[in-house]
């Protein structure tokens, strides 16, 4: 289970993009690295293929470090994830909580 999942809300805690925000749009490596909605860009020189007969420059989201981004909670406030076991219908599960003030995150 990764502290940052895919459709959270994150914040960039350091890079070129530091302090902007956006969705994330994919978790990678095994809980590594995250790319993140509009953010990281980078442009690609690209052939021509089938799918894409026009080749040329294109922008494309690159992978983020997972230590450089912090989860947003509903009022936007970036917080560190700590975990939580809690008894949900009968059964214990672990949920991820704001390490500062222990709200319920997801």
């Amino acid at each position: 289970m990764s502290r940052i999942r895919q459709d959270d809300q994150v914040m960039v805690i350091a890079g070129k993009d530091k302090g902007k925000s956006g969705k994330v749009i994919a978790v990678k490596n095994d809980g590594r690295k995250v790319v993140v909605e509009k953010l990281n860009m980078v442009r690609r020189h690209t052939k021509p293929t089938q799918a894409n007969p026009q080749g040329g420059i294109m922008d494309k989201e690159m992978p983020l470090d997972i230590s450089n981004v912090m989860l947003l909670t509903k009022d936007n406030r970036p917080v560190r994830v700590a975990y939580r076991f809690e008894e949900v219908d009968g059964q214990t599960k672990k949920v991820r909580v704001a390490a500062q003030t222990g709200e319920l995150i997801d």
